[in-house]
């Protein structure tokens, strides 16, 4: 290729745009590098602070570039646009530095996507930011792309241009906020983050909030990642079965006993480190399938720096953590726990994020994330930040987060953690420390409209999956359909059912017909939501101890009154949730810094324990009357509610002419010749007694058999008279 006559003055951008390039303030420096056309032909110009000179390589020639001052360098060039070529930059130490420009290509990110992301409506926002490796342009590379709407400029720094943000400045796309580069001749693994000058001034280093993968902790640079179709993400998936069936199953008339994992203190490798996702995956699945558990909930795995936090203050919201391996690993997890029939589940935490530094706090130089008023951006019990849900782009970040799981990871359901912390303005403020809403309430409407539209999107997109909100207070209709008013979950926690339970059990059985009424009250409400009953990791730490802790008396009557608090809620309409541990009984409260002691499944009554569990989970998977119609006002009668004096408690359970019986004795006292109305005559068989010896009972009970006679009792047409086994519960089935 010839080189054209030229003078340096030509070659020369205007003096004020080339300043603030060198000054690392300029928005736009695709305006001053690269190829650009005049009236008097083409120059090529680049930029490098330290070269000692540069050649543009292009045509199979090496053209020596003229130096502009300031690392500006340029040279006219007989090329149109589109053309390749290469740039050689040298140095004083006798290297140099060969690279495609980054400057040549067109933006990666088309006007639709910029409308959408604007408009906050963009339902594949991963797809667009961040950073994906790809073609471009005929080269490979990486397509970084970062909302920062308020920055000065935005540099992408990493260990391919030595982490000198000077290197490789971002363009502003307009209005939209977005700045973007495509970098050539990187891929998968690069390290990266951006340097970004904020609208005060400062100039800040931060992780990408749509990062796919990043560093363990304390590290907290990015890590490029292809998780897109292009890269054989997708045929990396087994369970095309799996997600047909699921589709095609309905989650309320389904069984689902969902167990809730820390992944960090589940289970861990002889010498105390951690197990990989893959290796967890293969455990779990055996784990589940021995105790009838349906699904897997996971504490965030969303990426986190403190351990401490359990993953609950999240810095990456779409990086699996690095603490138990790759992207590609948690993709094996989930894969391996759908061919073994278990789904998934993700607690996912919109509610708030933590103030560290390289995160989403301050992002430009301005509470971009995070709301702009402290009363409504600032968390008072937690110390961290609040999003700003009614700006779009913030909601689009969430929604479109919530969907990434569900789409690129195969999950089945978000748990979304702290949910009345959203709805009310004035969650755990004082009069003074909040403001109302524009009709004076103290509801959070831009959160409930957020979580409306996520819940929405959910279930139009993935058919199957559920949410479940963690909402603790009485707000109406969390889990009824947004058509109808409703906050759109499928499903919410039970909280009140969980605190009335445990406090009922931890009463001595002398004093329990005192607080008779804290398991009756919640025949009052069953209907109103649908609801997932919750024994879960916040009732087992902070001083709370262990379940067996909870309960009264010595230790076989605490290992009874266990036994009977799970079958309680295998018996109760709703979904089941219950903490890993709670197989093995353990004396202690979880500490998330060790893992389970699995020894303690040896010991005699532990080992009965586990094989109850067993058993009354192989008994809800086989019994329709436990789940089959627990949206159905017929799924539950009681038999008796009002035996205050004795502590029994009897109900039915019912789906369609399937019909179950459950009885509890929650005192250690046996009673004999105990007349239990039934309703039909004829042959019933004990299906569960948790006296039994097998599980470290007294072994009492009704010989497995029982003939009930047409003798109307306690409001139904028959009647058998039980040997009610102490601190026991019996659940009778048709024989």
């Amino acid at each position: 290729m010839a080189r054209p006559p030229s003078t340096v003055p030509l070659l020369r951008p205007a003096a004020d745009a080339a300043a603030r390039l060198v000054a690392g303030e300029h928005h736009d420096p695709h305006a001053i590098l690269g190829l650009h056309g005049g009236e008097h032909g083409s120059v090529v110009r680049a930029f490098h602070p330290e070269a000692t000179g540069v050649e543009l390589l292009a045509g199979g020639a090496a053209i020596p570039m003229e130096p502009l001052g300031g690392g500006l360098w340029g040279v006219a060039a007989t090329l149109a646009p589109g053309d390749p070529y290469r740039l050689r930059f040298r140095f004083a130490d006798g290297n140099d530095w060969e690279r495609d420009d980054p400057y040549r290509f067109m933006p990666t990110l088309g006007e639709l996507d910029l409308h959408l992301i604007a408009e906050g409506s963009h339902e594949r926002l991963w797809e667009v930011l961040g950073a994906h490796p790809r073609q471009h342009g005929g080269v490979a590379g990486v397509a970084f792309a970062v909302w920062a709407p308020n920055a000065r400029t935005v540099r992408v720094v990493g260990d391919f241009d030595r982490w000198d943000g000077r290197l490789f400045p971002m363009r502003s796309l307009g209005a939209s906020g977005v700045w973007e580069l495509f970098v050539p001749g990187i891929g998968p693994g690069e390290l990266y983050k951006y340097e970004v000058l904020g609208a005060d001034g400062r100039l800040r280093v931060k992780a990408d909030p749509l990062a796919f993968a990043q560093q363990v902790r304390p590290e907290t640079a990015s890590r490029v990642w292809d998780i897109g179709s292009d890269g054989g993400w997708d045929a990396g998936w087994t369970d095309a079965d799996w997600m047909a069936r699921r589709a095609a199953a309905d989650p309320y008339r389904t069984p689902m006993a969902i167990y809730e994992v820390h992944l960090g203190s589940w289970m861990r490798n002889a010498d105390g480190s951690w197990l990989g996702y893959r290796q967890a995956g293969e455990q779990l699945a055996e784990h589940c399938r021995r105790f009838g558990f349906t699904h897997v909930e996971l504490l965030p795995v969303a990426e986190h720096p403190f351990d401490g936090s359990w993953g609950y203050q999240v810095t990456g919201y779409y990086a699996p953590t690095a603490r138990f391996g790759s992207p590609d690993d948690f993709r094996a997890m989930v894969d391996t726990l759908h061919g073994a029939g278990i789904g998934v589940i993700l607690d996912w935490v919109p509610a708030h994020f933590p103030n560290d530094e390289f995160a989403l706090r301050q992002f430009d130089g301005t509470a971009l994330y995070e709301h702009g008023d402290p009363q409504r951006g600032q968390h008072p019990d937690w110390g961290t930040l609040i999003f700003d849900y009614g700006r779009p782009e913030v909601r689009n970040f969430l929604v479109a987060n919530a969907l990434f799981w569900l789409d690129r990871f195969h999950v089945d359901g978000l748990r979304v953690d702290a949910v009345a912390s959203m709805l009310y303005l004035d969650y755990s403020r004082k009069a003074g420390q909040w403001t109302p809403n524009e009709f004076g309430g103290n509801e959070n409407l831009q959160a409930i409209a957020f979580l409306r539209e996520m819940n929405e999107k959910v279930y139009r997109l993935h058919p199957g999956a559920i949410t479940v909100a963690e909402e603790s207070t009485a707000f109406p209709g969390v889990s009824r359909p947004t058509y109808l008013g409703g906050l759109g979950f499928g499903f919410k926690w039970d909280m009140g059912w969980m605190h009335d339970t445990l406090a009922y059990f931890h009463e001595d059985p002398v004093h329990r017909r005192y607080h008779h009424n804290r398991l009756t009250f919640r025949g009052l409400y069953l209907q109103t939501e649908h609801f997932v009953l919750p024994l879960s990791h916040d009732e087992v730490v902070h001083g709370k101890g262990s379940l067996l802790n909870k309960m009264p008396g010595d230790e076989w009557q605490r290992f009874a009154n266990l036994r009977c608090l799970l079958a309680n809620m295998y018996a109760q309409p709703g979904k089941k949730l219950l903490f890993m541990g709670t197989e093995l009984a353990p004396w202690t409260e979880w500490n998330h810094d060790t893992a389970l002691d699995f020894g303690l499944a040896d010991e005699p009554m532990r080992a009965g324990l586990g094989r109850f569990l067993s058993d009354l989970g192989a008994l809800y998977h086989g019994t329709p009357a436990l789940w089959a119609a627990d949206p159905d006002p017929e799924t539950f009668s009681w038999i008796d509610a009002s035996d205050v004096e004795a502590s029994v408690f009897s109900w039915i359970r019912r789906a369609g002419d399937e019909v179950a019986v459950v009885v509890q004795n929650l005192t250690p006292v046996p009673r004999s010749g105990y007349r239990l109305g039934l309703p039909a005559a004829g042959s019933w068989r004990e299906a569960l007694n948790s006296d039994s010896e097998h599980y470290g009972g007294s072994n009492l009970g009704n010989l497995g058999n029982l003939v009930a006679e047409e003798r109307a009792w306690h409001g139904q047409p028959a009647s058998v008279e039980l040997m009610l086994p102490p601190l026991a519960t019996l659940v009778l089935l048709p024989a």
